[in-house]
Order: C-alpha cells, then structure tokens, then sequence
C-alpha cells in the first residue's frame, strides 16, 4: 500500500508541476505589502499530500509568499502536534500579536488567504 501512495504521490507532483497556475501580477508596491501582511504565515504540509497541494496551488495563483515547512520532519512535526494540536495538514499558523492560530483544512485555508487580497483583485475574478 505505501508503494501505491508513493506512486500516486509522484503522480500529483508531476501534474502540478506540468499544470501549474499562472501567478497573479501586481504593482511592486502592492505585491510588497502582501508580502509584508503575509510573513508571519507558515504552510505545514506534506509535498505530495493532494489537499497541501491544492493550497500551494492557490498560493502561486494568487502569488502569496508563505513559508513552507515539512511537516514529517521534526522540529516542525513536533510544534504541530504539541502547539498546533493535531498532526493533520495542511495546517497554517498564523502568528500575530504573540500567539499564534493554526487554521486547517485546505478549503478554509484557501478562503482565510483570499480574504488578505485586495478587494478589487477579488471582483476581477
């Protein structure tokens, strides 16, 4: 069974890589300041987990500068399940004012980050 996962792993990272979205493009300006309202988020996933990759996929449609961290790797394993909770991904932390929130789910996440871009990038979609 985990010669099959393992296939179907590599599966979903050559699609995704073949058939990856284009970034969205904005002023210096505005992309600075997403880059700014988005460095205290980090994105603990797993490379071939199908629903981390739908989430990395809208970051790079939306074109969002997350840190990624590895989830089966420790430390980062660890603060996930001790801080975060759960050992589930994709998760988001999100650090701000000295505690940090985790968000999981993939569709949450996605609607979490749609919600810092600008309203007229929205409405344009």
């Amino acid at each position: 069974m985990s010669f099959v996962r393992w296939i179907l792993g590599r599966l979903i990272l050559l699609f995704n890589a073949l058939f990856a979205p284009k970034r969205t493009r904005r002023t210096p300006e505005l992309q600075a300041k997403l880059d700014q309202a988005t460095q205290h988020y980090r994105l603990y996933q797993y490379p071939a987990c199908p629903f981390c990759v739908k989430v990395r996929r809208a970051l790079r449609r939306h074109n969002l500068n997350v840190a990624l961290v590895d989830a089966k790797q420790d430390p980062h394993r660890s603060e996930l399940q001790n801080q975060g909770g759960r050992l589930m991904v994709p998760c988001l932390r999100i650090d701000e004012a000295g505690t940090s929130r985790w968000l999981y789910e993939s569709s949450d996440i996605i609607a979490f980050l749609q919600q810092q871009l600008p309203q007229h990038e929205l409405a344009a979609k």
